[in-house]
């Protein structure tokens, strides 16, 4: 085991790779445990598509990527918190309208231009070889500043997740953290989506949350299994993906689909 570890980090794009996942994870489970207890989760799956779309755009007319997406990415995260507030347009319904209008725009806007290129496909199911030394720059940074902005408002993301109108009787601008979560939220998934793809990046905001869930019950404890899980998933994952010549993407989430069958198994057997 030793061996292969060494071999894995012999390679730059895989230690840049492990960098940037590890990075990602963390985010991800963090704000993923706010993102399920509001019923929000599948805002990760919509954002990813919109990101999707802004990704390929860009590639159709040699774009930088991250720079088109991320403004886009957190444009989208607003406009789908407003539309959420519109009570004939409900949460899960404007996510399908965002979601799916960027993919066909997307998907359009490259096959009238360059096609459908192996970048597009990477975009969508992801790859370890996409990450250049400057895309794993930016997405350090990023990744420190979701991190950073998420322990010092910890306390006022805690009150918006739990109850959002004794927050505002309260004091606090519920309105602001809701779309300081949705910000931190669209960053998390551009960046991972290079390493995860569209298709599945929404997996690492969705499985760590509801894997520690089966087993713990306060917040700060969910919170602290599920970043915990989410980088020992990424690793295994990753890890799978070399020994078995296996996408890497979709080896993370079959591992952390297992960690959640186990937890289920332990959280029950915890209740008898």
């Amino acid at each position: 085991m030793i061996d292969i570890i060494q071999q894995m980090l012999s390679y730059p794009f895989i230690v840049r790779s492990i960098i940037v996942g590890v990075l990602v994870s963390l985010c991800a489970s963090l704000l993923g445990v706010s993102l399920v207890l509001k019923r929000y989760s599948m805002i990760g799956d919509g954002l990813s598509h919109v990101g999707f779309g802004a990704l390929a755009i860009a590639s159709a007319f040699n774009l930088a990527p991250l720079a088109v997406s991320i403004p886009v990415v957190v444009l989208a995260a607003f406009l789908l918190l407003r539309l959420s507030e519109n009570h004939s347009l409900k949460g899960d319904a404007s996510i399908a309208l965002v979601s799916t209008s960027s993919l066909a725009i997307g998907v359009v806007a490259v096959s009238l231009t360059t096609g459908m290129n192996i970048d597009i496909c990477n975009y969508m199911f992801g790859s370890i070889l996409a990450m250049s030394k400057g895309d794993v720059y930016l997405s350090i940074a990023l990744s420190i500043v979701v991190l950073v902005l998420y322990v010092v408002f910890y306390n006022r993301i805690f009150a918006i997740t739990f109850d959002e109108n004794f927050a505002k009787a309260t004091g606090v601008k519920a309105n602001f953290y809701n779309m300081l979560l949705a910000l931190l939220t669209a960053i998390t998934i551009v960046v991972g989506m290079r390493l995860m793809g569209a298709l599945l990046i929404s997996s690492l905001i969705i499985f760590p949350a509801l894997t520690s869930m089966r087993v713990f019950r306060d917040f700060k404890s969910v919170v602290i299994s599920s970043s915990i899980l989410s980088v020992i998933c990424f690793i295994i994952g990753i890890t799978v993906s070399y020994i078995s010549n296996t996408p890497t993407g979709a080896s993370i989430v079959v591992v952390n689909i297992i960690m959640f069958i186990i937890f289920t198994i332990v959280g029950k057997v915890r209740r008898y």
